[in-house]
């Protein structure tokens, strides 16, 4: 790589965009004018936002006797608007206000005898008359005298009946009348009503106090008896200049992430996909720089471009939000640290968000397509960004390594403070990052190679001949859009049968949806797809006799990989572990199986046919007009993993179908993945159970089988030795699945004659 040509590149792409008016208005003038009046539109509408009172009907008042009012003054309900003000509650006025509506004890006229008063509360409620209503039962203030004068009744539990007398112990004695309970009547359906509902607990609650507090200075007792002791509070924020750093920790992270991703997306459309529409691309790709080169000049531009905007957002947001919030006592300035931390963030950032947008870019046939593109982008990042946001994620060695959402946990923490606690968390947030750099990065350079991509004509799309053109048209295997076709509806179908599905309480009840997951939402879809898209079904799905070493070799690979996976399992479930009531579910699906034959059937022999003949037939026959055996076997199993229910299956999944996708490449027939399949879920149910059997005195009784497993809380684990092997025994068996002459796909013979000719070239 000449870096004299990336350096002229880089400047001519820069002189470009800062000629573009537009440009430099998004990155440079539109923050300094978008945050100061966002922030006073958030004044202006916060005078309109007043807390109106909540209307509540009390019905049953008469029965409160001698107890502390309930309300300053009364409203008979029905009153009019423009009566007194005073339906205040007398214990709530610190709290949000209500407005205390009492009913008349008795019926209105014309009301039968068999009035109800807790119906006609309920009523009130529903009928939308009121917010909310407040029912005390018959006799409340009596029954309320009646507890009281029982518990003081009782005996401490030390008292002694009589000298020598074993003291009466509380269990023992007669247990007091119970508690009076007046009920609320709310609305779920409707916000107004929910808080009212707040509203009113809390105002029941201080009246409750209140009560309390006048039984005590009735029997002479210190109303602090109530509340033995109080509690003081220091914030240790207040010395650090971190007061408030909490909200800054969660919000610059996203918005960095965020303004990194739009500041990089619009000048990779104008870049690529502008050049296209201005014929000046074919220019570039005519000088003697590389393509390698033409990408990374590129790619510098757009990261400049990504990290100007991000910061320069993040000044105003930070300068703005500051000021305003330095006003409140609960808020403080961002911490001084915070822009040392947001910029060693904002290098790796942008070099992904910017590679990706510049591939997309590159595919797109014009500026109006590029810009189609951002929604996706913007939907798969979102929810990376927004976890780290939920209550209770916190960064571990787990959230650490997902994409995006270890980056933003880890700069919260060093927003908060807390590097050193976690700095550990540093290495694997990095690597993880810096992967999916160069992920991104070469996906954009091998777009930039295909010719392909970069020259696509402008299309516009006639439904009808797009489908006479597929039904007509037939190829011998699916196409790469069908494939990715199959794969989306047979998630989405499982989606919605999940949902609409109960739980299963028992075998039966998930042997039903086990079979009914399989057959009808993999199996059917995948055979319907292979009768009306393909003209070989035998091609598509792989039905060729296989060779007999390649069944043996198939089975005795399930068998050696068997301890290697489950080692990963393990260490999944440390990562990611399972709660208990997800546990405790899994062990009642399977609880009352019938026999192990029927278990196999269900969990093993049907999901290896069915599974095998869409992920390995069909998708991945599909995935190999990419003209990439590798990509084929990775995007056919991320397809895979992603059908299974959990997370943690999902991942042990995806690695299981990449060694099952390179078994179908190499014996190109999917009978020997069917087999590998069958005999790896059928070992999985087998060890869980004979993994009750083993305990600790049965392993003093065989030292042999002590040196293979041990036992643990969750079943066995395979001892080191066992594991070593098992891992040496796999790569030696799939080197020699490698070695096997196989068929290769048109495409796949073309990308290996490129890459042949560019190996002879260097």
């Amino acid at each position: 790589m000449t870096w004299s040509n990336v350096k002229l590149i880089l400047f001519r792409e820069i002189r470009d965009q800062s000629r573009d008016r537009r440009t430099l208005f998004v990155i440079a003038i539109l923050p300094m004018l978008l945050y100061p009046l966002l922030w006073m539109s958030f004044l202006q509408v916060a005078q309109f936002i007043e807390k109106k009172p909540s209307k509540v009907l009390v019905v049953g008042a008469r029965d409160l006797g001698d107890l502390p009012p309930l309300a300053e003054s009364r409203r008979p309900a029905g009153g009019e608007p423009g009566g007194p003000a005073g339906a205040r509650s007398g214990y709530a006025d610190s709290a949000p206000p209500l407005d205390l509506h009492f009913a008349s004890d008795e019926p209105r006229g014309g009301e039968p005898t068999t009035w109800d008063p807790r119906a006609e509360a309920r009523r009130a409620v529903e009928q939308g008359d009121y917010d909310a209503a407040i029912y005390f039962p018959p006799d409340f203030a009596d029954r309320i005298d009646a507890f009281q004068q029982a518990v003081g009744e009782r005996r401490e539990p030390a008292e002694l009946d009589e000298p020598g007398e074993e003291p009466v112990q509380d269990d023992a004695r007669e247990a007091p009348p119970g508690v009076p309970r007046p009920e609320v009547f709310h609305s779920s359906a409707t916000e107004k009503s929910q808080i009212a509902f707040v509203r009113v607990r809390i105002a029941l609650d201080q009246w409750s106090q209140e009560i309390v507090r006048q039984k005590l200075i009735e029997v002479g007792l210190p109303t602090a008896a109530e509340k033995p002791f109080g509690v003081d509070t220091a914030d240790v924020a207040e010395g650090t200049g971190r007061r408030g750093t909490a909200m800054w920790s969660k919000v610059l992270p996203v918005l960095l992430l965020l303004w990194a991703m739009t500041g990089a997306f619009y000048p990779a459309v104008d870049l690529c996909a502008g050049e296209k529409e201005r014929g000046t691309l074919e220019t570039l790709l005519c000088s003697p720089a590389e393509r390698s080169e033409i990408v990374v000049g590129k790619l510098l531009t757009v990261m400049l471009f990504s990290m100007a905007t991000a910061a320069w957002n993040l000044v105003m947001m930070g300068m703005s939000g500051g000021l305003l919030l330095a006003q409140l006592p609960q808020f403080g300035p961002p911490p001084a640290t915070s822009a040392i931390w947001l910029a060693i963030v904002l290098v790796p950032v942008s070099a992904m968000f910017s590679a990706l947008a510049l591939a997309l870019a590159a595919f797109a046939r014009s500026t109006k397509e590029g810009q189609y593109y951002f929604l996706p982008l913007l939907l798969v990042t979102m929810p990376l960004v927004v976890l780290p946001m939920a209550p209770g994620v916190e960064l571990n060695l787990g959230n650490s390594l997902i994409p995006v959402t270890g980056v933003v946990l880890l700069l919260r923490s060093m927003l908060e403070g807390s590097f050193w606690q976690v700095w550990p968390m540093v290495f694997p947030v990095a690597a993880v990052t810096l992967v999916c750099c160069a992920l991104a990065i070469r996906w954009a350079v091998e777009q930039f190679n295909s010719e392909a991509v970069l020259f696509r004509g402008g299309e516009r799309l006639d439904v009808g001949a797009w489908l006479r053109h597929l039904f007509q048209d037939r190829q011998p295997t699916p196409t790469v859009a069908a494939a990715v076709s199959c794969g989306i509806v047979i998630l989405l179908v499982r989606f919605f049968v999940s949902l609409s599905m109960r739980q299963p309480q028992g075998f039966q009840d998930f042997a039903v949806i086990a079979l009914v997951t399989q057959l009808a939402v993999i199996a059917a879809p995948t055979l319907l797809m292979t009768v009306m898209l393909t003209s070989s079904p035998r091609q598509t799905l792989l039905l060729r006799r296989p060779r007999g070493t390649a069944l043996v070799g198939a089975a005795a690979l399930a068998v050696v990989l068997y301890p290697t996976v489950d080692v990963l399992r393990a260490a999944v479930m440390r990562l990611y572990p399972i709660s208990d009531e997800m546990q405790e579910g899994l062990a009642r699906m399977l609880a009352g199986s019938p026999s192990l034959g029927y278990l196999l059937l269900v969990v093993a022999v049907v999901p290896a046919i069915c599974e095998e003949l869409a992920f390995r037939g069909f998708i991945l026959s599909g995935f190999r007009h990419l003209g990439h055996r590798w990509r084929a076997i990775v995007y056919s199993a991320l397809l895979f993993g992603l059908t299974h229910a959990i997370l943690q299956q999902q991942i042990v999944a995806f690695v299981v179908g990449v060694v099952i996708g390179l078994v179908a490449l190499q014996t190109g027939s999917i009978w020997p993945c069917i087999l590998f399949h069958a005999i790896h879920n059928a070992l999985g149910v087998v060890v869980a159970q004979v993994s009750e059997r083993i305990t600790p005195q049965l392993l003093d009784r065989w030292p042999a089988l002590a040196l293979l497993v041990s036992p643990s809380r969750d079943g066995i684990l395979f001892r080191w030795p066992v594991v070593l092997a098992s891992a040496v025994a796999t790569l030696a068996l799939l080197a020699w699945f490698k070695r096997l002459p196989h068929w290769r796909s048109a495409e796949e013979e073309r990308y290996e004659a490129i890459r042949r000719a560019s190996q002879d070239e260097e």
